[in-house]
């Protein structure tokens, strides 16, 4: 029960954060969602840390990984907002923005959780 409480506090911290970044951020930008897109690289860079330090260390034992990793990134992180972001995209036929929005964070995103584990060994 400790880890599944564990879970939902980080959850909904990490949700939280994401959506007073989504609002404040996402209207800048005609059809690019700014918002999401950082907390999509930010999130990953953050997992890719958090799991690096943690395999190179232990840095974090379960709880915290559970309340870090599962919890906070898997509530900050909008995979979910994004598909359906892309899919408003589709429909109003912005194809450019589309595309480049898709393909910029699905690589930052890979390149963010590299980057991550990088830093993690270099400390």
């Amino acid at each position: 029960m400790k880890q599944a409480l564990l879970v939902f506090l980080g959850g909904g911290l990490g949700s939280a954060l994401r959506y007073l970044i989504a609002k404040n951020l996402n209207p800048l930008f005609q059809g690019f969602f700014l918002g999401t897109f950082l907390v999509n690289v930010v999130g990953c860079l953050l997992i890719g840390f958090l799991m690096g330090m943690s395999l190179k260390s232990k840095w974090l034992g379960e709880n915290q990984l559970l309340l870090l990793v599962t919890g906070f990134c898997g509530g900050f992180t909008t995979f979910s907002a994004f598909a359906f972001e892309k899919y408003t995209l589709i429909k109003t036929g912005d194809l450019y923005n589309f595309s480049f929005y898709t393909l910029a964070s699905i690589l930052l995103g890979i390149l963010a959780v590299l980057a991550g584990i990088w830093v993690a060994k270099l400390l």
